[in-house]
This record gives C-alpha cells, structure tokens and sequence, in this order.
C-alpha cells in the first residue's frame, strides 16, 4: 500500500543562525530547507506540532503549500537536540512524480513459528528502490511454521511491484529459535537459593 501525502503549510524563513531558529521553536515551529534537482536551497518553517505527528511515520511524504505553490518533498534527515530530543532541523528533498529514491523500509513478521520457538529480528528495515510518490509502509515476512534454526534473509523476501532491493541479498533478516524453556529458569532459581558450602 503506498504511502499517503499529508498537506503541509508552511513559511519562507529570510533570517537564519542559531539565534533565529530558536525564535521559530519558541512560536512553535521548525527551520528547515528544501534542496534537490539542481534547484537552490528554500528555507522555509514547519509547523512543530503536525511534524512532530507525522515524523513518526518513517519516509513521509509531503505537499508543501509555500505560498500558494504546491511542493511534494521527502523528509531526508531530522536533526534533534541530544538532550531535549526536540526536533532542531529538516532537510527535506524535492520528489517528482516516477522519479525513484532509495529508503529504509520496515519489515513486518507475519504468522506463527513451530511450537515453541520464536522468531526474531537480525535486521529490521531494508535499504529498498522505489518510486518517491509510491513508497511501502513496510515489507512482509511470513514465518508460518518455521522450525528452530530457520533463517530468512533478504533475497527470500517479496517486494512490492517496482520496488528494488539495494541491501545485499545475504542480509539475513529473521532467524527462529528455541527459547530458553522454563525448566532452565527453574533449575537456574534452585541453584541460586542453595547454601554456599
């Protein structure tokens, strides 16, 4: 399913420096830039709160009204105080329509593993090729019965149509195993209440 594009309207920013980026955060929004296709940089203002909604979804895709003008962007890099973990700045890059990015994409597990075992993640995104305006929410694995020391790796998953992968094949991606059964625990809890001799 391909991602949806939220409407985002924002300002022109004319003042730039640390001192004028913390003016735009105390009214409540964010400095960032728009680059890409050759065109020169726009500086521009988001607003804090709907950014800070829609960062949670990975590889947003944005319709920016600047001014009346429509521009569809990719949110490329957030940067964030390492303190406050506010959001400090954005670098958003220009997307056109059949022009393909590559993106970090989620893999989601689906289905029940053997009795007793479990499946885990080794890697849980995949660097993929795709069209900017046709992004995945994520890529599916199934593990539907899988028995202990089953391994999946990237090559063994299905992609969407017109999606590439560009992480190595051989990534390995799920592994299923046996978890330590309760009877080591209670073994372990014995051992650890009897007396030192």
């Amino acid at each position: 399913m391909a991602k949806e594009i939220y409407k985002v309207e924002v300002d022109l920013r004319e003042k730039f420096g640390k001192g004028a980026a913390r003016k735009l955060r105390v009214l409540g929004m964010i400095p960032a830039v728009i680059y890409g296709h050759g065109t020169e940089p726009v500086h521009v203002s988001l607003p804090a709160h709907r950014m800070g909604l829609l960062l949670r979804r990975a590889n947003s895709i944005l319709d920016l009204d600047i001014n009346g003008k429509s521009q569809r962007v990719l949110v490329k890099d957030v940067q964030k105080d390492p303190v406050l973990a506010i959001v400090e700045h954005i670098d958003l890059i220009v997307v056109r329509t059949g022009e393909k990015v590559q993106v970090e994409v989620q893999v989601h597990m689906t289905g029940e593993t053997a009795p007793g075992t479990i499946g885990g993640f080794d890697t849980k995104t995949l660097l993929l090729e795709v069209e900017a305006t046709d992004i995945p929410e994520n890529v599916t694995v199934s593990v539907e019965g899988l028995e202990d020391g089953a391994q999946i790796h990237a090559s063994d998953i299905i992609l969407p149509d017109g999606a590439e992968l560009i992480s190595e094949p051989d990534t390995l991606v799920v592994v299923v195993s046996t978890p330590r059964g309760e009877g080591d625990a209670e073994t372990e809890v014995i051992t650890a209440g009897t007396p030192a001799a």
